[in-house]
């Protein structure tokens, strides 16, 4: 039976560091049905006929993945456990091209919050929240969710958020000084709310207002989309941020290594290969890759 197998494998997975939440619920799942059909090994046609019954293929996918990786721990300890095969395909979807908004582009959507509706707190509120996403590649839900007292001296301290991590993101003066001035005004409109951005109705900002304030403003600026391209959403800004770092790497391997782990972990990023991803997804990036291998080459011939 897999169910002691499984237990045993979640509680090595969890005490190396990972959540592992939804997989062990998976796996658990999987025991089950293993288990009802009397196996006592981990059989391959079991684990894709579980696996067959989500409704999309990528979900399949996911779903053999994660008892893939259960048959190979268990398998090397005994080899009567069978190794499925990955008959559903790749368990990730391709990333989408991103939308990089130019600067000029910003500072039009941020011009455009700072004058929306009423003459009340929400252009300030808006106005600040896109600035302070575009300098700092900030995740939406990493800024809605700062509190006051993540505002420190030495920057703005993000808490346990995607991947349970905590970082510290400084601060540009000028960003600095703009967050204070929303605060002067925000301060005394919702004095018990601990948030630093807040809505109209005092209470902390939730995402459906966020991205419906920014899907207005980039209306009002007439952002265009080209057919089968992404849309422009809040998180275009983190995106744009990326890619202004990356196009001001330094030259040579070390100084290039060194400033991609930086920003990886600047960016709160559970891997260095999704801040490498940026260089294949965005094209000005690649087509400056090209040009800097082109100038290399000419250089290197005799």
């Amino acid at each position: 039976m897999l169910r002691k197998a499984v237990e045993s494998y979640v509680a090595v997975r969890r005490a190396v560091g990972f959540a592992f939440k939804s997989e062990g619920t998976q796996l658990k799942s999987f025991a089950r049905y293993s288990d009802a059909r009397d196996e006592t090994y981990l059989r391959a046609p079991i684990a894709i006929e579980w696996a067959e019954q989500a409704h999309s293929r990528y979900t399949r996918a996911r779903r053999l993945g994660i008892v893939i990786r259960f048959a190979r721990h268990i398998h090397a300890e005994d080899p009567r456990h069978e190794i499925p095969l990955t008959v559903f395909g790749a368990e990730k979807r391709t990333r989408p091209t991103p939308y990089i908004m130019t600067e000029n582009q910003i500072r039009q959507l941020i011009r455009v919050a700072s004058c929306a509706g009423y003459r009340t707190l929400r252009r300030t509120t808006y106005s600040t929240l896109f600035s302070l996403l575009s300098c700092t590649g900030l995740r939406l839900a990493e800024a809605i969710g700062l509190r006051l007292k993540d505002i420190t001296p030495d920057g703005l301290v993000i808490r346990e958020t995607k991947f349970r991590k905590s970082r510290l993101v400084p601060l540009h003066e000028t960003a600095r000084v703009g967050l204070e001035r929303y605060l002067e005004q925000r301060l005394p409109y919702a004095p018990g709310e601990d948030h630093v951005f807040v809505s109209l109705r005092r209470k902390p900002l939730l995402h459906v207002d966020v991205e419906r304030a920014f899907r207005l403003a980039a209306r009002a600026i007439g952002l265009q989309v080209a057919p089968g391209r992404a849309l422009p959403t809040p998180h275009s800004l983190r995106h744009a941020f990326a890619v202004r770092a990356l196009q001001t790497c330094p030259d040579g391997r070390d100084a290039i290594t060194q400033h991609m782990v930086a920003l990886s972990t600047y960016l709160g990023h559970g891997r260095v290969l999704d801040t490498y991803w940026y260089l294949e997804a965005v094209p000005e990036l690649m087509t400056d890759i090209a040009d800097r291998c082109e100038q290399f080459m000419r250089r290197a011939k005799p």
